[in-house]
């Protein structure tokens, strides 16, 4: 049976406490792994070999302190040794693999400090040996744990997105067309997902209401609905005692979805069987996540166009939102879930509280998919924080915590109308889906039915709307999302100043990039390579004032390059990166390691702004943070 993360993080900790003084490469490093598989419950013999030879260039032969063939590649140092040149040498073993041994993950490590690559997601982490219990989930791999994909495409996905469009071109075809087209189908994207996962009960009560009571030729479909939309918006103690049976078993939904007055279309049998066909999917299994691209899907292509209306997938939202917020906010329960004081549970409690206070504003929202993933995230982590509380709470007091994270957190500006509504009730279907988690969690049913509170999405022009009228700066926590950018007839920017272009782009890995220290400590040694160094910087060193520099080797004479033993070595190290590289381009580069990919080089140098801004806090910010 698998250890769970709390029992393997206890293991972690006294792992880190076991080998808190080990240092030797050759005379520890077996034992080392050997209690350091343990900490998973899984015995490393039975996984990977240590040792394992390997042909490198040249035919020369070389050993990879541990190897698990697809899996993980071990490259182990002294004590206090050099990590960059470690992972060089781990690179240079990749040729001499077959491809299908390739390692998705590599680890370098002195004993009392690691650094795990993510080869598959490009991603890196390092911290000290004693922080292993805070990071052991980023070794899932062990234990067989799959990272989560993100399915932008799925067909489920495609097929919702599909049936939509038809609907929407057989009511566009009999000239139902414009704002009431657009509401219209937002009213119905919100009851197919409502009649499939709780929202209406029992299930499938809309779609019985579509097959059984409405003609066959449609002719009295629209009268139906426009009755029903009444009384999705009417409380129940304010219904009509002559009300028909079949539309009183629906709940009052209230959030302003069915309020405003709304021109019906008049149906035909066509019309009415595509209405049925997008019912009678299974909407249980899409997420709301992907409503951007079904937007698209029924949108006018030229309008989406003119408009710059675009969509984000998932897995690159996550990269926004992860370093935004997340992972400091996952570090913070992480610290808090390992405090073993009488302080710990009031403190996860304030914890999931502040949770509740933090504001989140997306000035070109669209469809909403930055606000929809980050909240599902929030509530996510919200459910982790209540999972730890538990134990220790009163079910009734316990039931008064249920969560504190609600859709009114979530701000938002919109050009297009139909978007706008689109990102409101897909905020609302996240939180079912959210709440229906919560439920199966504890057992306790959850539900926010009828709406209580409503996301803030104002319809409108984020270049002309004042941001402070939707969310006022000082209660804003995170701006975030990707705005539309549309390529001016003129080609320059709207505020006078320089067009912004892409910057270089070098591929070479940490081998050409130093720190000032780095820097400093690399000339001591090689001191005529200074005029090789240039300011490298990219939107943390330009924001922060942070400072970083790069090896611009390209117009380098290369006789005057041979001269340079410790650049030569990291010329060397590019090339071997690149040569082990997964996608083709970057190997064609192994044979012009000089070179970066993209090559934007400034004809004056850039300096980083001298001040520093003020590391991010848990607490929500006085001042928006962008991304």
């Amino acid at each position: 049976m698998r250890l769970s993360w709390n029992e393997i993080r206890t293991r972690a900790a006294q792992f880190a406490q076991d080998w808190q003084d080990a240092g030797y490469e050759k005379g520890q490093t077996q034992l080392f792994y050997r209690d350091f598989f343990e900490v998973f419950g899984v015995p490393v013999r039975r996984v990977a070999a240590f040792e394992e030879p390997v042909t490198l260039l040249g035919d020369r032969r070389g050993f990879i302190d541990l190897f698990w063939k697809g899996v993980l590649l071990v490259e182990q140092k002294s004590v206090g040794r050099d990590l960059t040149q470690a992972k060089a040498q781990a690179f240079s073993y990749f040729p001499g693999l077959k491809d299908a041994d390739l390692p998705s993950h590599l680890l370098l490590s002195d004993f009392q400090s690691f650094e795990l690559h993510d080869l598959e997601e490009d991603r890196r982490i390092a911290f000290a040996l004693a922080d292993l219990p805070q990071h052991v989930e980023e070794f899932g791999f062990i234990l067989g744990v799959q990272k989560r994909t993100f399915r932008d495409q799925d067909p489920v996905n495609i097929a919702a997105s599909e049936r939509v469009g038809h609907l929407h071109d057989a009511l566009a075809a009999s000239g139902y067309t414009g704002h009431d087209l657009q509401q219209f189908l937002v009213r119905m994207v919100f009851c197919f997902f409502a009649d499939d996962t709780g929202i209406f009960e029992p299930r499938d009560i809309f779609l019985d209401l579509l097959e059984n009571r409405t003609r066959d030729d449609g002719s009295d479909l629209g009268g139906w609905l426009a009755q029903l939309f009444q009384v999705l918006n009417t409380p129940d103690d304010c219904r009509s005692k002559n009300l028909d049976d079949d539309l009183a078993r629906f709940p009052y939904v209230n959030g302003d979805l069915f309020r405003d007055p709304l021109l019906i279309p008049s149906f035909n049998p066509d019309m009415r069987q595509r209405l049925i066909d997008a019912c009678s999917f299974n909407w249980s299994d899409i997420s709301p996540a992907i409503f951007g691209s079904l937007f698209q899907a029924v949108m006018d292509k030229d309008q989406r166009r003119a408009q710059g209306a675009h969509y984000t997938t998932e897995k690159n939202i996550l990269k926004v939102i992860e370093p935004l917020f997340l992972d400091e906010l996952r570090d913070e329960f992480r610290r808090l879930q390992a405090r073993r004081d009488s302080r710990r549970i009031p403190e996860l409690i304030a914890f999931q509280q502040r949770l509740g206070l933090l504001r989140f504003f997306d000035p070109a929202c669209g469809c909403g998919n930055f606000l929809i993933i980050a909240y599902r995230e929030l509530r996510a982590l919200e459910i982790e924080v209540l999972k730890e509380i538990r134990p220790y709470r009163q079910i009734d007091a316990f039931a008064a915590l249920l969560s504190a994270v609600d859709v009114d957190q979530f701000y938002g500006i919109e050009l297009g109308e139909f978007p706008a509504h689109i990102a409101e009730v897909a905020l609302w279907m996240m939180d079912h889906i959210m709440n229906n988690r919560l439920s199966l969690e504890f057992g306790q049913t959850y539900t926010r039915i009828p709406l209580a509170r409503s996301p803030h999405i104002r319809h409108g022009d984020a270049l002309e709307i004042d941001w402070g009228e939707v969310l006022p700066p000082e209660e804003s926590s995170y701006v975030l999302g990707n705005p539309p950018f549309v390529v001016q007839e003129t080609a320059s920017p709207l505020n006078g100043l320089p067009a912004a272009r892409m910057g270089t782009k070098p591929v070479v890995g940490a081998h050409y990039l130093f720190s000032d220290a780095d820097k400093m400590e690399f000339l001591q040694q090689e001191p005529n390579a200074a005029k090789f160094f240039r300011p490298f910087i990219g939107a943390a060193e330009f924001l922060q004032g942070k400072s970083r520099w790069i090896l611009h080797l390209g117009d380098a004479d290369p006789t005057e390059l041979r001269k340079l033993p410790l650049v030569g070595k990291r010329i060397a190290a590019v090339r071997q990166m690149r040569a082990a590289s997964k996608k083709q381009a970057t190997r064609i580069l192994a044979d012009f390691p000089t070179k970066y990919e993209v090559e934007v080089i400034p004809v004056r140098s850039l300096r980083p702004r001298p001040h520093a801004r003020r590391p991010l806090q848990s607490t929500p910010s006085p001042r928006p943070r962008c991304r």
